[in-house]
């Protein structure tokens, strides 16, 4: 992209961050931050649809097939910061919107200089997406319907220290698939006295645990499954508890293997149930799926990194056990061929950490990287269509 018009974006880019990092909102509350986007777009000339009955919008570039989409997530986390519970961009989120807003700014301003041609038929879609850290944000979007006619989807995440060095690009992100289960466990209060009168839902729950230590899975996937709470009994220390509250917590590499994982957890709470005559019932509160990454979308945005920053800021895909709503979208809808940047910004400590900081500088070679990729997925999704029609 023309170096005069990152350099002149920067700096307009560099107020929105601040803005949106100042006035984070937690997931489907983002009423003020959906607000701020779309007049900001507007101002540029940019026409906004607004999801129905949720917060999120969407623009579009051009018109008719193929279509090329752009996601970014607009949420912030709601965690404990400095002793005080508030909405806290914590995950990067601010940045992501940064960088897709730049995008749509920088594609705009190709077009004024006519360094970009938008005459043939093609839309490119950038979407501002709620409720990523509840892991539902993609599913409400896939019920507005606008994933369905799309070819090619790109997203961004920055990366911790741990996984990419500041300045350093990865052209896939291997998220794992990961469920947190939610398990109310029904046994019989009794006296502590006469502990035979009644079904201790502590050593029900004890059971529970030491059952998830049977489940096999492909040891070749990494996966886990955990107890990461578990609340029973009263003040009172003479009563044999009757109800218990369990929360786990599990995650595999893959979607095969998180299925063969959850098979495994529901065969252990069948036997528990059996084997005390007592009730457990379950509920998902979170279900996230692997990514599928597509060699197409992976090998645009490879390509994108080495024509903007140069082979040597090329980073390794990179394979992590975290979550993201993003690949809800393939995995719902499999025509979709997608992929996320991965963005290396020298982020400390780590995500969700309530100080998390990164090199904001990166955001504008990030706007750069997805411009770059998107208008050449436009192009190769021309091509695709001509191939199939020929």
């Amino acid at each position: 992209m023309n170096v005069d018009l990152l350099n002149a974006l920067k700096p307009k880019l560099d107020s929105v961050f601040n803005y949106l990092h100042e006035h984070p909102e937690k997931s489907w509350h983002e009423v003020n931050t959906t607000k701020y986007i779309a007049e900001l777009l507007e101002r540029n000339g940019f026409d906004v649809h607004f999801f129905e009955s949720m917060p999120g919008l969407y623009t579009e570039i051009g018109s008719g097939y193929p279509v090329v989409g752009l996601r970014t997530d607009i949420d912030a986390l709601w965690q404990e910061v400095d002793g005080e519970f508030q909405a806290n961009h914590s995950c990067g989120h601010d940045g992501h919107m940064t960088m897709a807003i730049g995008a749509c700014l920088a594609i705009k301003k190709m077009l004024d200089l006519e360094e970009l041609n938008m005459n043939e038929s093609g839309t490119i879609r950038i979407i501002f997406q709620p409720a990523e850290e509840k892991g539902q944000g993609a599913l409400a979007v896939i019920d507005q319907g606008i994933i369905d006619d799309i070819d090619f989807l790109f997203g961004v995440h920055v990366r911790p220290i741990q996984e990419l060095q500041d300045g350093e690009f990865s052209p896939a992100l291997h998220h794992g698939a990961s469920m947190m289960l939610s398990c109310e466990i029904y046994g019989e209060e009794a006296h502590a006295a006469r502990p035979h009168l009644g079904k201790n839902a502590i050593e029900i729950g004890s059971s529970l645990v030491d059952a998830l230590k049977s489940i096999h899975v492909d040891t070749t996937i990494p996966w886990s499954v955990k107890v990461t709470r578990f609340q029973a009994g009263s003040d009172a220390g003479n009563v044999i508890p009757g109800k218990a509250i369990l929360t786990m917590d599990a995650r595999a590499q893959t979607n095969e293997a998180m299925e063969h994982l959850r098979e495994g957890i529901d065969r252990g709470i069948r036997a528990i149930e059996e084997m005390y005559g007592a009730r457990i019932s379950q509920k998902v509160l979170v279900d996230i799926a692997a990514a599928e990454v597509s060699e197409e979308a992976r090998d645009l945005l490879k390509q994108a990194i080495i024509d903007t920053v140069g082979e040597q800021h090329l980073g390794e895909e990179v394979v992590t056990p975290g979550g993201e709503d993003f690949h809800f979208y393939t995995k719902r809808r499999p025509h979709v061929k997608a992929a996320m940047l991965g963005l290396g910004c020298g982020l400390v400590p780590g995500l969700h950490h309530p100080h998390m900081t990164f090199n904001r500088d990166q955001l504008i070679v990030g706007v750069d990287i997805l411009t770059t990729t998107v208008v050449s997925a436009l192009e190769k999704a021309r091509k695709n269509s001509v191939l199939l029609t020929r």
